[in-house]
């Protein structure tokens, strides 16, 4: 049975929920998204490009059995984009309606004042998470937006409602549990920061991310899964323009049982290796160095 949210009774309990889901949470991440949980604070994640932290909201989502609602931030975002926007044509077919029952006699403040109504409100992620809570609002990749939008943003932030000028305020009745993510590709605002609580992403250590393949890959040889973690740990230790997250370490490995392979060797490595990296440059220097240098003996 899925666990309430006041049901999460320590970072354990929450580790434990998280774990059914096959995201394997350590002590520290744990501890921070349940003092987020309790405080009603949103949760800052900052971190390397696949370190899990997208698949952290997915995974609490899933095991508190709360909707998932995404928003994907990107160069030139705004409040249309991110809020609300209002449904143009639909307001224009309505008036033409208005128009054609009154006879050429319509009311125009009336008519305004019917235009601006819930019913003609297009709802997006933000907004959809203020009526729709109880929910995980992931605020995906801040970083790629700009300050004005990081500035939009702390209305919500701390007193989760925004004001819409032609309905007034909406407030939710419970607050979303809300995720902003990092790749800090630019630094975010300490004002945006102050708001949450904060956890740097590191990837997972050796034993960490073997068991993370065992429960996301399953039947994979347990062989298979420390030779993948263990390449995976030394491509990431070499200087490379992207280092492998724990998404491509999944996608190896999926790749290799596909293959039917249940161990690593140099010439499938070779052949694979473009499931893990995803520049010319990195694969040519990985090449280069030597692939039996990433494959346990």
């Amino acid at each position: 049975m899925t666990p309430q949210p006041d049901e999460i009774g320590s970072p354990a309990d929450l580790a434990e929920a998280l774990d059914s889901t096959g995201y394997l949470a350590d002590e520290g991440l744990a501890m921070t998204v349940f003092l987020a949980m309790r405080m009603g604070r949103p949760l800052f994640c900052e971190g390397e490009p696949g370190t899990g932290k997208t698949s952290l909201a997915a995974g609490l989502a899933q095991a508190l059995g709360l909707p998932l609602i995404r928003l994907q931030c990107h160069e030139g975002i705004d409040a249309t984009q991110a809020l609300y926007d209002w449904d143009f044509p639909r307001q224009l077919l309505h008036l033409r309606t208005l128009e054609a029952a009154s006879g050429g006699a319509l009311d125009a403040d009336a008519a305004e004042r019917s235009l601006y109504t819930r019913r003609f409100l297009l709802e997006r992620p933000l907004l959809r998470a203020l009526t729709e809570a109880p929910c995980v609002l992931l605020v995906d990749e801040i970083d790629r937006a700009d300050d004005e939008f990081e500035a939009f943003l702390l209305q919500l932030l701390d007193e989760n409602a925004v004001t819409i000028p032609e309905l007034g305020e909406i407030r939710a009745a419970t607050p979303p549990l809300t995720v902003l993510t990092s790749n800090r590709t630019r630094e975010v605002h300490d004002a945006l920061k102050r708001r949450c609580l904060y956890h740097w992403l590191e990837h997972p250590d050796l034993p960490r991310e073997v068991a993370i393949l065992q429960r996301r890959v399953p039947g994979i040889a347990p062989r298979l899964a420390e030779q993948v973690a263990t390449a995976v740990h030394a491509l990431r230790a070499q200087e490379l323009l992207k280092p492998p997250g724990v998404a491509e370490t999944l996608d190896w490995a999926r790749a290799l049982r596909e293959l039917g392979r249940d161990e690593l060797d140099a010439q499938t490595a070779a052949a694979t290796l473009g499931a893990v990296l995803k520049y010319r440059e990195d694969l040519d220097r990985v090449v280069r160095a030597g692939l039996d240098r990433l494959l346990t003996p």
